[in-house]
């Protein structure tokens, strides 16, 4: 099983961002307060405790306790800000993206 790593500071972002170089990273914008990041929260779980990509590094955001750094990895990577959302970056650009009812843990496997 893979873990999330939770980022909570600019530093961190950047940190993973440059990771983004050597090793895909799948950025989860997640809001503890909404039923339906709870739900993607939960297909995340269910794609990570099945047989997740182990190349990926997975990084988790809170929108709301940590909004300034989740607004800046929506300034950075060009991807309008939702929550929930799931961000594809290599190199330390998008490629892929999806959000709400699109996060699931089928769409994860295909996409990773």
């Amino acid at each position: 099983m893979s873990a999330m790593t939770q980022i909570t500071s600019a530093e961190q972002l950047q940190d993973v961002l440059k990771a983004s170089a050597n090793q895909p990273v799948l950025l989860f914008k997640h809001s503890t307060r909404c039923p339906i990041s709870a739900r993607a929260y939960q297909e995340v779980s269910d794609y990570l405790n099945d047989q997740p990509n182990e190349n990926v590094i997975y990084a988790l955001i809170h929108v709301v306790e940590d909004r300034p750094v989740s607004l800046e990895a929506a300034d950075l990577l060009g991807v309008k800000h939702e929550s929930p959302q799931a961000i594809l970056v290599k190199d330390g650009k998008a490629v892929w993206n999806t959000s709400h009812s699109g996060i699931t843990s089928e769409n994860l496997k295909e996409n990773l």
